[in-house]
């Protein structure tokens, strides 16, 4: 629409210098040749009337010429076309018209009558409107079928929109049609290799890291069972809890690292069957979280979803999780953190609230991505390796849903919101 609005700006533009330019132009010979010979005819035609003017002679004028004639006078008061609206041409008691020039149609008889001349009833004196309309219509016309021209011969643009949003969420299934054989269309060819590159080069990232983590499972398996062997003495009991620890932490991040690369499948990794969300968040805070003093506000009467209760039971511990982490739990002076779960028209929501410092603005967006750490030190201390939140993004997106992470002011909470079906 811009690029339309641009070019009739541009052709009124031209066509407003392009009449400037001309009037200036023809200002010479007007002012030269047509003024005199106007003014010359105009007295001719007065003097035929003669003096005082003959109405006789007045109509016979009218009717061989396309003229139109007003007599004012002492003793003649005549109009030719009395229907019509004439001109004032003494406008504020001024003998002069707005262009200076209304003694080319009026004259002034010896015996004080004042003879104006027009133009007659002419048909073309009503056809001006009418092609005035008419070119105002073709202009609109014009500019539509612009405008459409336009929109189509854009319309790549917006298929290259369109298949740069799917590879920006990672979706490489559909590549962009190219329309035409023309800079569009190889721009629309160009962003294509550039997403098949980008593609292949996540699918090796991707194969390169279940690859590693498939093989670290055996060895970590085997170092733990062999650590469970060693005798525990008083003089190795530091070092063996120090190592089987290590080797926990280890395993959890191999499993956390399979467990996302099946969720960027989305739906096929899951098992869904009915199930209660709120039975759902009973059952981990009392098998997995007994003790810690972890709240819940449970909205009754939730509808049955259809969830992944592996998936979701993992979401909810990694929630838990990080709200016990970096908020306040039982024995500490702040809040515990609080579980909430709502309905709305569009899905349920379930809520995890900490009341701990919270987070800066500048990290809430990133917090969800892979191996994200506020802490830049990334000391074991404070945090997991960064694929907590990134894994419950990946549980809600699997279900169709989504997750919202704000500060709460204080603490930072966690939103999921599920779908109904």
């Amino acid at each position: 629409m811009r690029l339309v609005v641009l070019f009739v700006v541009l052709a009124v533009a031209m066509t407003m210098t392009f009449a400037f330019g001309m009037q200036k132009a023809l200002a010479g010979g007007w002012r030269d040749v047509v003024r005199p010979l106007v003014a010359d005819y105009v007295d001719r035609l007065a003097g035929d009337l003669g003096s005082p003017p003959d109405v006789a002679r007045a109509q016979a004028l009218v009717q061989g010429l396309p003229l139109s004639i007003r007599i004012e006078g002492p003793t003649v008061q005549w109009d030719s076309h009395p229907q019509r609206r004439h001109p004032d041409w003494r406008r504020n008691g001024d003998e002069r018209d707005q262009d200076g020039y209304w003694w080319l149609l009026t004259r002034s008889t010896a015996d004080g009558h004042r003879i104006h001349f027009g133009l007659g009833d002419a048909g073309w004196q009503r056809s001006p409107r009418f092609i005035g309309w008419v070119t105002l219509v073709a202009l609109l016309l014009l500019t539509a079928l612009a405008y459409a021209y336009v929109r189509r011969m854009l319309r790549p643009l917006q298929d290259i929109r369109a298949g740069a949003v799917r590879f920006g969420q990672g979706d490489f299934s559909r590549p962009i049609t190219p329309r035409r054989d023309d800079e569009l269309g190889d721009l629309a060819g160009q962003v294509n290799q550039m997403a098949s590159g980008l593609h292949g080069m996540l699918d090796a990232k991707r194969a390169l890291l279940l690859a590693i983590s498939h093989e670290l499972r055996s060895p970590l398996t085997r170092a733990r069972l062999n650590a469970e062997l060693v005798a525990d003495t008083a003089d190795n009991r530091v070092p063996r809890e120090a190592l089987l620890r290590d080797l926990s932490e280890m395993r959890d991040l191999v499993t956390d690292l399979l467990e996302s690369e099946r969720l960027t499948s989305g739906h096929a990794a899951l098992q869904r069957e009915g199930m209660d969300l709120n039975a759902l968040v009973t059952d981990v805070i009392t098998v997995q979280f007994a003790g810690r003093g972890v709240r819940a506000e449970l909205a009754p009467g939730l509808p049955v979803l259809p969830l992944d209760g592996m998936r979701i039971k993992l979401l909810l511990r990694n929630l838990i999780d990080n709200a016990l982490r970096h908020g306040g739990h039982s024995g500490q002076a702040t809040p515990a953190p609080l579980i909430t779960t709502m309905v709305d028209g569009q899905g349920v929501s379930l809520t995890v609230r900490d009341f701990g410092p919270g987070v800066a603005p500048e990290h809430l967006p990133k917090l969800a991505d892979a191996f994200y750490r506020v802490d830049a030190a990334r000391q074991r201390s404070t945090g997991g390796v960064g694929l907590g939140l990134h894994l419950c993004r990946l549980v809600a997106q699997a279900h169709g849903g989504g997750m919202e992470i704000r500060n709460a002011q204080p603490g930072l909470e966690v939103e999921v919101k599920l779908p109904l079906q």
